[in-house]
C-alpha cells in the first residue's frame, strides 16, 4: 500500500505537497488542469526524469496498474495489436490446487520478506540515528572554531558548510598514536604570530657570560693572610687572633709619639710607645699588603663583572621568553644571589684576611641560565624558519590542528565505529536470510508458473471483455482473438483492426475493460504476483451519461470489492462521478475511504484532504474557483462560461445574445469578457482570447451585470457570497 505521494517540480507542481494515506480506497476530486494527469503519469512511470523531485513511500511496493491516457497510448495508439491478458482456467484442478497452495506459500515468503526488510529497515535507522548524533558532536569544531577570533578559522576551509563533509574528513584522520603535544592554545599563537600583523622575523637571545669567574676559584681566599712573624708582637697577635682589629687601630695612631707613650686606641690608656708602634708596623709588612692589595684587586674585577650583566629585562621582555617567564627570572635571581654572596665573602675576607672562605662556583648557574635561553632561541629559530616557509608552517599547523581533533573526539569516533560494526554484522545475517527466503521465493514463483502453463488462456479475457460490452449496450463491435498471446478490435463482419474508428467514447470503454481484464488477470504465464495497486485516471471524460453509472458500478465490483487490490486510487473532474464514487454509509466510509481535493492557485497544485460534506455539485465547483482570485485566469474564465451556460440555458432556458447587447456591456472594457463568455456571438474556432487581455476585477463585474440585467442579482450575490 502507498503511504505517500509527494509530488514536486513538475507540470502545475511548483511547490512541495503530499497525498497521505492508510486507506484502501483513495478518491482525489479536481478540476482540469489541477494536476490529476500529473499525479497518474508518476505512478504510471514512476522513472521518468521529469519525476525527479517525485517520490512515493514505500519506494517499494506491489505491482502499480495505472489507466490513463499513456496507458490508453501505449495498448492501443501506438501497438497495433493488444497484449494477452492471461486468466486461470476453471478445468485444471489440480494445477490450480498447486497454484493456492504456492500462492499461499508465496504470502508466507513475502511476509518473511517484509519483515526482515523492516528490521534491515530500523537497524539503519539506528545507525543512522547515531550518526546524526556523532555528526552534531563533530560539528561543534565548526561552531567552536570558525567563530571568536577567527585565528584557526582556515583550518576548516572547505567544510564549514556541510556538517557530512566536515564529519566524513575528520573520520579519514587516523588516531595518533599518542596525546598530541600542542593544544588548541599553542596552535592558536602560533597560527597567530605567523598569519598577524605583526608577524616578523624575531632576534636571537645572547646568552650570559660572566667575565670574573675565574675570581671564584683564586687560592688566595682558601689561605690565611698574616703578618711578619718576627715582630715582638707576632705571638700575642697569633695568640689573640684579631690582628684585623689590630690593624684598624693603627689608622688611629701617630706617626711618632718620641719617649713618652700615647693613648690607647682600645683600652684608651697611655700605654703606647714608640717601639710598640714600630712592632705592630712591622707585623704588617710589604708582603701582608701585596695580599691584601690582591684581594681588592679580586673583589673590584668581581664587581665590575657583576655590573656589566646584561638586565632581566634584556631576557624577559622577548616575546618568546612570555612562557618561560618565570623560569628565566628564578634563574637569573639564583645567579645574582650567588655573585652578590660571593662579593660579600670577598668583602669579609679583606676585613679578616686570616679567615679561609670559598667561594660559591656560578658556572652550573650561568649554564643553566643559557640552557634556558637556548631553548628560546630554538623556538626562535623554529619560527624564523617556519616564517621563511609561511605556507608549509600554516598547513603544518592545521595539520596539527585536526591531529588534535581526531584525538579529541575519538570517543565520539570510536563508539560510532563500534555502532557501525554491530549494525553491519546485523545487517549481514539479515541479507544472507533474506536471500535464502528470496531463494525459496524464486522456487515457489517457478512453481506457479509453472503450473499455470497448464492453466492461463486468452479465450477468457476476450469473452469477458466482449460480454462487459454487451452489458454496456455495444454490440456493433468486439474484441478478437488475433494470434496465441494477442487480441484487437473488430467490427461486426469485418476482420482489419477497427480500433482507430471508434468515437472516443467507445475508445474509452474497450480501453477501460481492457484494463479490468488485466487488472484481474494475468499479464503473463510468469506473473506470479498476489497483490497489486490500481490507478484510475478520469475513466468518463469521454463518455455519455449513459456509460458513467455503468463504469462507477464496473470500479465497485471489481476493484473496491476485489480482494486481489490492496488499494486503489480513482481521479476524476466530475462532482457527480466523485460522489458516486463515494460510500454514502459513514462507518465503512471511515474504514475504508478518504478523500482529497486538487486544486490549483497561482502558487501551484496542492493536494488537500476532503470531508464528505465539503463536496459541492458542479455548479458550485464552478463558482467557489470564479470567487478564488488566485486561481488561473483561463480556468476562472472557463468557469464563468460554465456559470453563464448552465444557468441560462439549462436552468433558466433563456437566450444571452439580448443580454449581451445590453449598452452596458459596450464598454471598450467588457469586450474581452462578452466576446469570452457568449458561445453564440462567434463560431467555436473564434473562441479563444489571449489571456493577457484578461482582468479579473473587469470579468467579474462583467458577470454580475449580466446575472443583474436579467433580473438574478439576488443569485448572484448569494453565489458570489457578496
Amino acid at each position: 500500500m502507498i503511504a505517500e505521494i509527494y509530488m514536486d517540480a513538475v507540470a502545475s507542481f511548483k511547490q512541495a505537497t503530499s497525498l497521505v494515506t492508510d486507506k484502501k480506497i483513495n478518491l482525489i476530486y479536481g478540476l482540469n488542469g489541477t494536476g490529476k494527469s500529473t499525479i497518474s503519469n508518476f505512478l504510471y512511470e514512476p522513472d521518468n526524469p521529469a519525476f525527479i523531485f517525485c517520490k512515493k513511500v514505500p519506494a517499494a511496493s506491489v505491482p502499480i496498474l495505472v489507466y490513463n491516457q499513456n496507458f490508453i497510448r501505449d495498448n492501443f495508439y501506438v501497438a497495433d495489436s493488444l497484449q494477452g491478458i492471461f486468466s486461470l482456467s476453471k478445468e485444471n484442478k489440480e494445477a490450480e490446487q498447486k497454484i493456492a497452495d504456492a500462492i499461499k506459500k508465496q504470502g508466507e515468503l513475502e511476509q518473511d520478506i517484509q519483515e526482515k526488510c523492516s528490521e534491515k529497515e530500523l537497524a539503519t535507522q539506528a545507525l543512522s540515528k547515531q550518526r546524526n548524533q556523532a555528526i552534531e558532536k563533530v560539528w561543534s569544531i565548526k561552531q567552536t572554531y570558525a567563530g571568536g577570533d577567527r585565528v584557526l578559522e582556515y583550518c576548516l576551509e572547505g567544510l564549514k558548510g556541510q556538517k557530512d563533509k566536515l564529519f566524513a574528513h575528520l573520520q579519514g584522520i587516523q588516531k595518533p598514536a599518542s596525546e598530541p603535544k600542542k593544544d588548541v592554545q599553542t596552535i592558536r599563537q602560533e597560527v597567530e604570530a605567523l598569519k598577524g600583523d605583526d608577524a616578523q622575523f624575531q632576534p636571537r637571545l645572547a646568552t650570559l657570560s660572566f667575565a670574573a669567574y675565574s675570581v671564584e676559584s683564586d687560592p688566595v681566599f682558601g689561605k690565611s693572610i698574616l703578618g711578619n712573624t718576627d715582630s715582638e708582637v707576632a705571638a700575642l697577635i697569633e695568640k689573640l687572633g684579631n690582628s684585623d682589629w689590630v690593624k684598624q687601630g693603627l689608622s688611629y695612631l701617630p706617626e711618632s709619639v718620641g719617649n713618652s707613650n700615647t693613648q690607647c686606641p682600645f683600652c684608651q690608656e697611655a700605654t703606647i710607645s714608640e717601639k710598640f708602634i714600630d712592632s705592630v708596623r712591622s707585623y704588617f709588612d710589604v708582603t701582608y699588603e701585596k695580599q691584601l692589595d690582591e684581594l681588592a684587586q679580586l673583589l673590584k674585577a668581581y664587581r665590575a663583572a657583576f655590573d656589566s650583566l646584561p638586565g632581566l629585562s634584556s631576557f624577559i621582555d622577548h616575546p618568546f621568553a612570555e612562557k618561560r617567564k618565570d623560569s628565566i627570572t628564578n634563574k637569573y635571581q639564583l645567579l645574582v644571589d650567588a655573585l652578590q654572596s660571593n662579593a660579600r665573602k670577598i668583602e669579609a675576607k679583606l676585613k679578616s684576611p686570616k679567615v679561609p672562605t670559598t667561594l660559591s662556583d656560578t658556572t652550573g648557574l650561568v649554564a643553566n641560565f643559557n640552557s634556558a635561553v637556548g631553548q628560546i632561541n630554538s623556538e626562535v629559530d623554529e619560527y624564523n624558519d617556519k616564517l621563511k616557509n609561511r605556507e608549509s608552517a600554516l598547513e603544518n599547523l592545521r595539520n596539527e590542528f585536526w591531529q588534535l581533533m581526531r584525538w579529541q573526539y575519538d570517543q565520539t569516533m570510536a563508539r560510532l565505529d563500534a555502532d557501525r560494526q554491530a549494525a553491519n554484522q546485523q545487517l549481514q545475517g539479515l541479507d544472507v536470510e533474506i536471500g535464502n527466503i528470496d531463494a525459496e521465493l524464486a522456487k515457489v514463483k517457478g512453481e506457479i508458473a509453472e503450473a499455470q502453463k497448464q492453466t492461463v488462456n486468452i479465450d477468457h479475457a476476450v469473452s469477458a471483455i466482449n460480454a462487459g460490452l454487451i452489458d454496456l449496450g455495444i454490440d456493433d463491435f468486439r474484441v478478437q482473438k488475433h494470434s496465441d498471446n494477442l487480441y484487437r478490435v473488430v467490427r461486426a463482419g469485418d476482420s482489419k483492426d477497427a480500433f482507430h474508428s471508434l468515437s472516443e467514447g467507445e475508445k474509452m470503454m474497450i480501453s477501460f475493460l481492457y484494463f479490468c481484464e488485466l487488472c484481474k488477470g494475468k499479464a503473463s504465464a510468469e506473473d506470479t504476483q498476489a497483490q497489486r495497486i490500481a490507478v484510475i485516471d478520469d475513466p468518463i471524460s469521454s463518455l455519455s451519461h449513459v456509460f458513467i453509472f455503468s463504469v462507477g458500478q464496473l470500479i465497485r465490483s471489481v476493484f473496491f470489492k476485489g480482494d486481489r487490490f490492496s488499494q486503489v486510487i480513482v481521479l476524476t473532474h466530475s462532482l457527480y462521478f466523485f460522489y458516486e464514487m463515494t460510500d454514502p454509509n459513514h462507518e465503512r466510509r471511515e474504514k475504508t475511504q478518504k478523500l482529497f481535493r486538487l486544486s490549483k492557485p497561482s502558487s501551484g497544485s496542492v493536494i488537500q484532504e476532503m470531508k464528505y460534506e465539503e463536496i459541492q455539485n458542479d455548479y458550485q465547483a464552478y463558482w467557489s474557483v470564479v470567487n478564488d482570485q488566485s486561481q488561473p485566469p483561463a480556468l476562472i474564465a472557463n468557469c464563468m462560461r460554465n456559470i453563464v451556460e448552465y444557468f441560462f440555458n439549462f436552468v433558466r432556458k433563456k437566450d444571452l445574445n439580448n443580454v449581451f447587447q445590453m449598452p452596458e456591456l459596450q464598454d471598450a472594457k467588457y469586450q474581452a469578457f462578452c466576446r469570452y463568455i457568449n458561445r453564440e456571438s462567434h463560431s467555436l474556432g473564434q473562441n479563444i482570447i489571449d489571456m493577457k487581455e484578461f482582468n479579473y476585477d473587469v470579468f467579474k463585474e462583467g458577470l454580475r451585470l449580466v446575472f443583474e440585467k436579467t433580473g438574478y442579482s439576488d443569485h448572484y450575490k448569494a453565489m458570489s457570497k457578496c
